[in-house]
């Protein structure tokens, strides 16, 4: 990750603040520039050109909200993390409206939830060509029509078989369900879609449903009139009304709570929303797109998703292949992000020595293109130019690649489970219920990965958000 190219901007007064978000941070490799004021924040907002913030809303100076509306307005694609004092609905509804992407609280301080929300915003701000495009969609602006091939880089067979399923879908209704690792570009997929389709012209709607708190998503995607809750200061379009003669694109679809997913089946089946607190629906003209980064299948069968639900939304599936499976892939992609990296740094790169673009082919790439674009992005950061060599690549690729494939060399040795070791490890499951065994291997996940919900939850195969929910139930902290 090189947070020399995406500074991060934190403004808070409080050294206790400071100090823990600093602690938390750096470590992971984060520079972090601190403003002590809304003024002295908003003059480092625009001579950084900070793309992620960590705003506390509480600053003895006032105005934090104040200085949230005018990042938004000043940069709507900056992604912005809001630190509230106390888990506050109100204050957290109030800051969404503003314009926040997520909502923190320093008490109790969430070393863990801190970092996968700089992580997603990060990431969110490192996302492939059309970043601004895919910024300005995001908040309801109008598309301009492009091609698959506009989007995506890459010819392997995988990549030619998305994007003639983009082409062939585009033009109809049908709603399209995308699925793929993390990274691997499914809201460049949707967005390919709703391009080549004839309402390309009207908006795209993009909503995580996973980085939503579950307490705010219904009001995100269906609105909510004035006064309709404690915090409803105004009336709020949501989402669904927002893409109106356009494309709603809702992102890790899975996440969604029961009760959102009953209202989000009537709205398939009605074509109609109803803001909380409206006395009547209104009919709105979208087209559904989702995406999940989990099986949705196995989702149903583990009772997380309405089976109904599925089956009316995975319609059409289009499965976005993993880099590893992009055969060839790998070095034009690397190549075309380079020459466009290294025009908007001023440097002048020739290319990849061939043990690069070896070591290249050879990696599993688990991020996918954004760890990919990450890589190219920190060489041409951290190195005047040239021809990239081995010693150029980010140490922790080089690490990466040596856990990844060990010495040929070396013949491995099976190591046999005994039927006592196997029933061993079973005796402290058997006569547990499901949700006692399920509580057990998240909470130990976590603890062996030091405490880290989002590195647990790619070894689980789930999304941070869930395992933040099952804590929060079960009344525990990451």
């Amino acid at each position: 990750m090189t947070a020399a190219r995406l500074p991060l901007l934190m403004i808070a007064d409080m050294p206790s603040v400071q100090v823990a978000c600093r602690s938390v941070l750096q470590p992971a490799g984060y520079s972090l520039r601190i403003a002590a004021t809304a003024t002295e924040g908003m003059a480092l907002f625009q001579e950084t050109e900070a793309q992620t913030v960590l705003l506390d809303l509480g600053l003895e100076s006032g105005g934090g909200l104040a200085v949230l509306r005018d990042m938004v307005a000043l940069r709507p694609e900056a992604r912005i993390i809001v630190i509230t004092a106390t888990a506050s609905l109100p204050r957290a509804v109030e800051a969404m409206q503003a314009g926040a992407q997520d909502v923190l609280t320093r008490r109790p301080f969430d070393a863990a939830r801190l970092l996968a929300a700089v992580e997603r915003a990060v990431e969110a701000t490192l996302a492939p060509a059309h970043d601004g495009h895919k910024a300005a969609v995001r908040r309801g602006a109008k598309a301009e029509p492009e091609t698959a091939g506009d989007v995506f880089i890459g010819s392997s067979a995988a990549m030619r078989a998305v994007q003639d399923m983009i082409r062939s879908v585009a033009g109809s209704m049908a709603t399209v369900f995308i699925t793929g690792e993390s990274g691997t570009g499914k809201e460049l997929c949707a967005l390919a879609v709703h391009a080549g389709s004839p309402r390309a012209h009207g908006p795209f709607i993009a909503l995580n449903c996973g980085a939503i708190p579950q307490h705010l998503l219904e009001s995100e995607v269906f609105g909510h009139m004035k006064g309709s809750f404690t915090g409803a200061i105004s009336d709020k379009q949501g989402a669904a009304a927002a893409a109106d003669g356009g494309t709603l694109f809702l992102d890790e679809v899975c996440e969604m709570a029961p009760a959102l997913q009953t209202k989000l089946l009537r709205f398939l089946q009605t074509s109609t929303v109803q803001p909380v607190g409206a006395v009547r629906p209104r009919r709105v003209d979208v087209r559904i797109i989702c995406a999940t980064n989990r099986d949705p299948a196995d989702a149903v069968r583990r009772g997380e998703f309405r089976e109904d639900l599925y089956y009316r939304l995975f319609v059409v599936p289009i499965h976005m292949p993993p880099l590893r499976a992009r055969n060839g892939d790998v070095a034009e992609i690397a190549q075309t992000v380079l020459d466009r990296f290294a025009r908007e740094e001023g440097r002048q790169f020739d290319g990849f020595a061939p043990e690069v673009l070896a070591l290249f082919r050879r990696h599993s790439w688990p991020g996918n293109v954004r760890q990919l674009l990450n890589v190219i992005r920190n060489v041409v950061v951290l190195h005047p130019g040239g021809r990239v060599t081995l010693d150029m690549l980010p140490a922790s690729l080089h690490r990466a690649v040596r856990v990844a494939r060990p010495d040929s060399t070396r013949v491995p040795v099976p190591v046999a489970v005994s039927d006592d070791a196997a029933r061993d490890g079973l005796d402290g499951l058997i006569g547990r219920s499901m949700a006692e065994i399920e509580r057990m291997v998240i909470e130990q996940t976590i603890a062996r990965n030091g405490g880290s919900v989002p590195k647990a939850a790619r070894v689980l195969d789930l999304s941070p958000s869930t395992i933040y929910r099952k804590l929060e139930g079960w009344g525990g902290k990451p």
